[in-house]
């Protein structure tokens, strides 16, 4: 059976099988505002565009948008009034003395859940706006682009409690069977915008499609991200797509078969079966050692020919980090509380739950990936040093990854790949925005922008673990070992959200399903 009927019958059988149930609406009691006028009092502002911190800050929004960012004083100093924006009648201030303000964080891999995990769209949405993240893009509408688009809608309205949502729709979804033509093609990308899409989810296809595909949905003014699946990335890499009009590269498949020089095809072994996925990414952890050398003549070609596009690479580094310890992976402090039982049986070794290969997975498989994202992680934060857009996207809901927390787990790589900390939340937030073409809305704490912001206690620069919910360890001077850190408030369209009780509500969710019926 060709690629392109497993990739079909694949989209069709989600649409069946992987609708999970929708959010339910939004409690009077969750979120408060918008306000009139509300005022973020005190704040060390850190604003997304790479600008050092700067405090203390007064950042005024009025109904969903920031109307003002105004230095107030000197950090030790006693604030004068005289120097403060006046609250307005019916407004609502927040003392944010001592925190930190950044903006909305925008994940740019967000899967809305599935039914294999049993993670459903409020328990999903509520971990994500926990750890900050206000914007998501949903990498393929799996759940169906009829259900993303009403939650979009609903989002959009703030009818429920969720992240703003941008839908792509996996490339071919709603067809029972292959394309046959490239008038098939581009007559689908067409029917895919009038249903209201964003863009597209590739995963490969034929060259003729591929190529019709994405200039099609490029003229027509639509985004689209590719995860390069082996079964087709021997014809068709991320540089071909680049050339085409894809705007996004999911993961790093595509990448290094673009930057072999001495083959044209990875070394499988030869009893290799791509359905086995201890096979497929087992092989897959000893790949970049195949491709040309960090600064080679041929390296440096790919990269250049992909920042003359001004591509834009999400690498989701996250989504394999327990391929390199898979025993810390398996052990994170947030599965306790935070971890549905569904999702950790499909986490479990499975030859059928995508993405659970730990079949026999050991010190030498542990080993390669760590190579492998040695030479990963020196491609990209080239890629970034040379003016390249590096985004952030968690891909959660697979190998022992969860909603939220991996999103934080993908700011942390990033910093292991050499991004200094401001460029980590430069990435997760304006280049998130520019990469979807809503940096005029969202991204940055400046006047004319949306109302989409974060306050936390502690200096993420300092430690980006604070932004876990589960906190971080200290230990006092009394000698007592305490959590500390986590986002304190979510702040959407000028809406505020109690971002600790948004995490409560999860654990909530988690301590009902495990009491027996």
């Amino acid at each position: 059976m060709k690629l392109t009927q497993l990739i079909f019958l694949f989209l069709f059988s989600l649409s069946l099988l992987a609708q999970v149930d929708p959010a339910p609406d939004r409690r009077a009691d969750e979120g408060e505002g918008p306000y009139p006028q509300l005022i973020i009092r005190g704040a060390t502002v850190i604003r997304g565009n790479g600008a050092p911190p700067q405090g203390p800050v007064d950042v005024v929004v009025e109904e969903n948008q920031i109307v003002s960012v105004r230095s107030v004083g000197y950090p030790g100093v006693p604030i004068k009034d005289s120097s403060r924006p006046k609250l307005k009648e019916g407004g609502r201030e927040i003392d944010a003395e001592g925190m930190y303000l950044l903006p909305g964080f925008v994940d740019m891999h967000g899967h809305i859940g599935g039914r294999a995990q049993g993670a459903d769209a409020e328990y999903v949405f509520k971990l994500w706006m926990g750890h900050g993240i206000t914007t998501i893009r949903e990498p393929g509408s799996f759940n169906g682009l009829d259900w993303v688009l009403d939650h979009k809608s609903r989002s959009a309205e703030n009818k429920i409690v969720a992240p703003r949502i941008v839908a792509y729709t996996g490339f071919g979804q709603g067809r029972t069977e292959a394309f046959k033509s490239v008038e098939e093609v581009e007559e689908w990308v067409r029917e895919n915008k009038r249903k209201g899409s964003d863009g597209i989810k590739f995963f490969g296809a034929r060259p003729e499609f591929m190529q019709a595909a994405l200039s099609l949905n490029k003229e027509i003014g639509l985004g689209s991200a590719c995860h390069h699946a082996q079964l087709d990335v021997a014809r068709w890499n991320v540089l071909a797509s680049a050339n085409a009009g894809l705007t996004t590269m999911e993961h790093w498949y595509g990448l290094p078969e673009a930057l072999f020089a001495d083959k044209t095809i990875q070394h499988y072994p030869v009893d290799y079966n791509y359905n086995n996925e201890q096979h497929r990414f087992g092989e897959a952890g000893r790949l970049w050692e195949q491709a040309a050398a960090p600064f080679s003549e041929h390296w440096n070609m790919v990269m250049d020919s992909m920042l003359a596009m001004d591509f834009t690479i999400d690498p989701t580094f996250n989504i394999y980090d327990a391929n390199r310890d898979v025993m810390r992976a398996r052990n994170a402090d947030w599965h306790e509380e935070y971890t549905l039982p569904s999702l950790w049986q499909f986490y479990q070794p499975s030859r059928i739950s995508h993405g659970s290969y730990w079949h026999a997975w050991g010190t030498e498989q542990e080993v390669n990936w760590k190579r492998n994202y040695q030479l990963w992680m020196t491609f990209i934060n080239e890629y970034k040093n040379r003016g390249g857009r590096v985004t952030a996207g968690s891909d959660s809901g697979f190998i022992y990854q969860l909603y939220g927390f991996g999103y934080i787990r993908e700011l942390e790589l990033l910093r292991e790949a050499g991004f200094h900390p401001l460029e980590v939340f430069r990435s997760a937030s304006l280049y998130g925005a520019e990469a979807l073409g809503m940096d005029q809305e969202i991204g940055t704490i400046e006047a004319g922008k949306l109302a989409d912001m974060i306050l936390v206690g502690e200096n993420p620069l300092a430690d980006i673990k604070t932004l876990y919910g589960t906190g971080v360890m200290r230990l006092t001077e009394d000698n007592e070992v305490t959590r500390e850190g986590g986002v304190r408030w979510t702040i959407k369209d000028g809406i505020i959200y109690d971002a600790v009780q948004l995490r409560e509500d999860v654990k909530e969710m988690v301590r009902e399903a495990r009491r027996p019926d």
